[in-house]
């Protein structure tokens, strides 16, 4: 992703345009709702089977708004080329999810679930 980011980016150059890469967390599709047998209303209920799922999840509104944080930003075209996280841009530019937080999902995943730590969202939302 981060190469054809890259490259787009080089390719679009010339007119001024910015092409980034976007990676959204562990986000709240249907089909992850569906396969822990939750709705958007009760996401949390899914920690009696994912607790980190519950703890770190995202709304497909958070990467949303992370693509219009950056279509707003008048100087995107220093991001060219980059490769950015929903949770890195929420910090970077102050939007938050539809709860009100700031899930950090990669980070979390590697300095709790990676690391074999009990569900924990503190810090990371």
């Amino acid at each position: 992703m981060l190469r054809l980011a890259f490259s787009q980016a080089e390719d679009l150059k010339p007119y001024g345009c910015a092409a980034v890469a976007l990676t959204p967390g562990w986000m709240r599709s249907e089909m992850m709702l569906e396969a822990f047998g939750v709705s958007e209303g009760n996401w949390r209920d899914a920690a009696a089977i994912q607790p980190h799922f519950a703890a770190i999840s995202e709304s497909p509104r958070f990467v949303g708004r992370a693509v219009a944080a950056l279509a707003a930003d008048p100087e995107v075209v220093h991001r060219r080329g980059g490769s950015y996280s929903s949770g890195g841009l929420s910090r970077e530019y102050g939007f938050t999810d539809v709860d009100g937080s700031q899930p950090d999902c990669w980070r979390y995943l590697v300095e709790v679930q990676d690391a074999g730590l009990p569900a924990d969202a503190s810090g990371y939302r």
